[in-house]
């Protein structure tokens, strides 16, 4: 089940890396982030401007890091900016296009398909109320949640426009309401799933706003980095 998991597998390697590339712009912000992480608030690094800079490369190429920072970052910033403070939400956004960049499982849900009637046929499939149906619902709410994020020209592409981007979104809150509920209060991920039900359209925003630097058409041109930072300076 695809669950938060950019904190648990940062290294002290990868948060130096990111404090080389924030010094790459401000020694003086790279000392202090330095000092944060030797205090174990990584938190805190991650959460700065000055770690957002870094990471967007101020326009230019995106950071040397890696990619779970790469998308943790930014998907950060762009929850807390429409008032989603919760951290583990931020892990899980940034987990779904880490996890399906290299999960060659992603077929075995799907069978090489996507669409919501695939994935509700799917959830469907599994036993009744089980932990292998909350676990099936929990995945393919993740799917939605990436297909419709991070390739939503795609998604409204195959279908029929915006609507289809609701309609995912749609989907997996109510996938993530149904593992939640079948989870029961005594699990300790329910809770979670009920937030992220709760917060699934702007995980889907946030996803569509931090894949900008990455995916898209003539995305690392000169001329799309300077819009995109004139854009954030606006």
């Amino acid at each position: 089940m695809i669950t938060p998991l950019i904190h648990r597998v940062l290294t002290r390697e990868d948060l130096a890396r990111l404090v080389a590339e924030i010094g790459r712009l401000d020694q003086g912000e790279a000392r202090a982030a330095e000092e944060a992480v030797q205090a174990g608030e990584v938190d805190a690094v991650l959460d700065s401007e000055a770690a957002l800079d870094a990471v967007r490369g101020r326009g230019g190429a995106p950071a040397a890091v890696p990619l779970t920072l790469l998308w943790y970052v930014p998907v950060r910033a762009a929850l807390r900016a429409r008032g989603v403070g919760d951290v583990d939400l931020a892990d899980y956004a940034a987990t779904l296009p880490v996890v399906f960049a290299t999960w060659r499982a992603v077929r075995t849900v799907a069978h090489g398909e996507t669409g919501l009637d695939v994935w509700s046929r799917y959830v469907a499939s599994l036993p009744d109320g089980t932990v292998a149906q909350a676990e099936g619902a929990a995945d393919v709410a993740a799917l939605a949640l990436w297909w419709a994020g991070v390739f939503p020209e795609r998604v409204t592409r195959r279908a029929a426009g915006e609507g289809t981007l609701r309609a995912y979104v749609t989907f997996a809150t109510q996938a993530l309401t149904l593992a939640a509920r079948i989870l029961g209060p005594s699990e300790p991920l329910s809770p979670f799933w009920t937030r992220a039900a709760d917060q699934a359209e702007a995980v889907q925003r946030a996803l569509a706003e931090a894949r900008r630097d990455y995916l898209g058409r003539d995305v690392h041109s000169p001329e799309s980095r300077l819009q995109r930072f004139l854009g954030r300076l606006n």
